[in-house]
């Protein structure tokens, strides 16, 4: 069993030049890509996320500190080999189980697209959300995770990007247009209340691109602190700015009613957002290979030392996806999947990990802002772990997956005022802001 560890490192030095590298010369040859792909593919990775740029700069200043290029020699080279299997568990999981959430919404988001299609059967199982799953993945997915290189998928990103700004339009149209005929939830504008650490497990779903971090880090032309701290801002401000408007116009329309999956809420035969549920679901196909790659990083790291031959690269990548497609058509609510996976990986490995590294590392004084603030995100982040996790088994989040909205009815518009569990309030907005693009 390999580990980073036995890897090729930088000696760490207490201050480096910013215009020093992390990742050897000869890693880049080949494989380089200029800022604005950087900036793309991260987008891609945290689009519906919130504020990041500290967690993720100190995971860069962690690795310069200790000499390392990814997270799983930065974690073995600050807590050990134990540290070190405990953050591969993580950070394979986190992926794992987002590749699981997008084909949930691929499946859900593009049947109802095909069934609009004239002439076509909505019972069809060549329609059907499972069919649609086992599809999407062969044709698109798999093929797009074949590659080696992460560089080349920062094209694909700049698509998936272009398509969230149209789908953007249309939920801003629809807050409008839609809006005003849903009928109001009762208190649906109070969110203090007892489920709010289940909202912060689903948002730090949301939150983390952490897990492939270094990988985009890796494929800059020349990676420096400097340039990683230009690239996250930028590519969080661009985020931050999308998920406001997603989640703000979403719970604008529907309130106390919006679902984990947003497109769930719009009625079947809207066609402006059957055409938003298309570049939606062609959204998440593109963004699934980023995940992949990072649940094959980890197998190659732990296993194999950091390398994977060409034939062992293309059995890991069929297996991790063929297991995650199954899983996928077993599950079909994604509000649940999307509370645990971020409370028990994205939590602490957002949280905990980078904190805890960069204070035993840093030689700086207790009074240092990033000291500080290492000192109050590592106890946040046990307590939204353990906390989140005790809710999402015990006060599960109703799904209704599949189930056409009563308000699509015609006869239903006139109603107002309709009352609903005040114990969801809390989560909804939540999970709407991540199941736009996580």
């Amino acid at each position: 069993m390999g580990y980073p560890g036995q890897r090729p490192v930088i000696p760490p030095q207490s201050h480096r030049d910013d215009r020093e590298t992390l990742v050897s010369e000869h890693k880049h040859k080949g494989k380089t890509c200029r800022q604005s792909a950087a900036v793309f593919n991260v987008v891609n990775s945290i689009i519906g996320s919130g504020i990041i740029d500290f967690s993720l700069i100190l995971l860069i200043k962690g690795a310069a500190l200790s000499g390392t290029d990814t997270y799983q020699s930065l974690v073995n080279r600050t807590f050990g080999f134990p540290g070190y299997l405990l953050l591969s568990v993580l950070q394979f999981l986190y992926p794992f189980i987002a590749m699981i959430s997008y084909n949930i919404i691929t499946g859900d988001t593009l049947s109802k697209v095909f069934q609009r299609i004239p002439g076509v059967d909505p019972e069809n199982l060549l329609i059907g959300r499972h069919f649609i799953i086992v599809l999407s993945t062969v044709v698109f997915t798999l093929p797009l995770s074949l590659y080696r290189d992460i560089a080349k998928l920062g094209k694909i990103s700049l698509i998936s990007t272009v398509l969230t700004t149209l789908i953007l339009g249309i939920v801003v149209a629809r807050v409008v247009s839609l809006g005003p005929r849903i009928p109001k939830t009762e208190d649906a504008w109070i969110f203090a209340k007892p489920n709010a650490i289940q909202a912060v497990g689903v948002m730090s779903f949301a939150f983390i691109c952490h897990h492939n971090c270094f990988l985009v880090y890796g494929s800059l032309e020349e990676p420096t602190v400097a340039k990683w701290s230009h690239i996250i801002h930028v590519s969080t401000l661009i985020s931050v700015f999308i998920s406001i408007l997603f989640a703000t116009c979403g719970y604008l329309t529907f309130t106390g009613y919006t679902q984990g999956d947003l497109f769930e809420n719009y009625c079947r035969n809207d066609d402006l957002v059957t055409f938003g549920r298309f570049c939606y679901g062609v959204t998440v196909i593109l963004t699934y290979p980023i995940e992949c790659f990072v649940t094959r990083e980890v197998i190659a790291n732990v296993f194999f030392g950091g390398n994977l031959s060409s034939v062992f690269h293309i059995i890991i990548t069929v297996v991790i996806i063929t297991v995650a497609t199954l899983v996928s058509l077993l599950i079909d609510c994604l509000g649940i999947v999307l509370e645990l996976n971020g409370v028990l990986c994205a939590a602490p490995l957002i949280f905990i990990i980078p904190s805890a590294c960069y204070l035993k590392l840093s030689e700086e004084p207790r009074t240092h802002s990033d000291k500080i603030m290492s000192c109050v995100m590592l106890p946040i982040g046990a307590v939204v772990m353990a906390v989140g996790f005790v809710m999402a088994v015990t006060s599960p989040q109703d799904c209704s997956h599949g189930q056409e909205m009563f308000y699509c009815s015609p006869n239903n518009f006139s109603l107002t005022n309709i009352s609903i569990s005040h114990f969801q309030l809390t989560t909804q907005l939540s999970i709407l802001n991540i199941s736009i693009f996580q």
